[in-house]
């Protein structure tokens, strides 16, 4: 057993002082937005929300309707695919928001919402790109050795300023 040791002042001379190892807290980062909705807490909007994917079974993107840069991408994705859309400020918006286990008010992520699954911040951004048309696939594969912490680090960055850099409309123009 490792022991770290001090030195202590005494009558002349080091009297060094052994102590136990600092403990260590572990520090692992759960993040079940990413995941599928915890039955007990989700299970009703997961039921409410499942006619959106009764008769057509494409990923619903969440956007913000009036961040600019997000109309963008919207307008983007909507030119090189045929995937669903709803503003985030939506009714529809909101209950897609609870089954992914969000608050229904948050507007702070792009999030995907896929039959079984939702994906928040960089990994929503991501899987849309595995659904856009070449070469953002292969983007999406090599970006996703990028450490997640990261990818969300530079989400989060450009998310809290999109309103500065980009501006917002006054209402959603999709």
């Amino acid at each position: 057993m490792a022991m770290n040791m001090i030195a202590a002042a005494g009558t002349g001379c080091n009297r060094f002082l052994a102590l136990p190892p600092p403990k260590r807290v572990s520090r692992k980062r759960v993040r079940s937005a990413t995941l599928s909705p915890a039955k007990s807490v989700s299970e009703d909007w997961v039921e409410a929300t499942s006619s959106y994917f009764d008769q057509d079974t494409r990923p619903i993107m969440l956007f913000d309707g009036v961040c600019n840069l997000c109309n963008g991408g919207v307008k983007f994705v909507r030119d090189h695919d045929h995937k669903r859309f709803e503003a985030l400020q939506s009714e529809g918006g909101r209950k897609l928001l609870r089954r992914a286990g969000r608050a229904p008010d948050d507007i702070s992520s792009v999030v995907l919402v896929e039959k079984d699954r939702a994906y928040i911040k960089s990994e929503a951004v991501l899987k849309i790109m595995e659904y856009i048309d070449l070469p953002f696939p292969q983007l999406a594969f090599f970006l996703q050795f990028v450490p997640l912490f990261i990818r969300d680090f530079a989400y989060d960055n450009v998310a809290d300023n999109r309103y500065t850099f980009f501006g917002r409309s006054d209402s959603c123009e999709i």
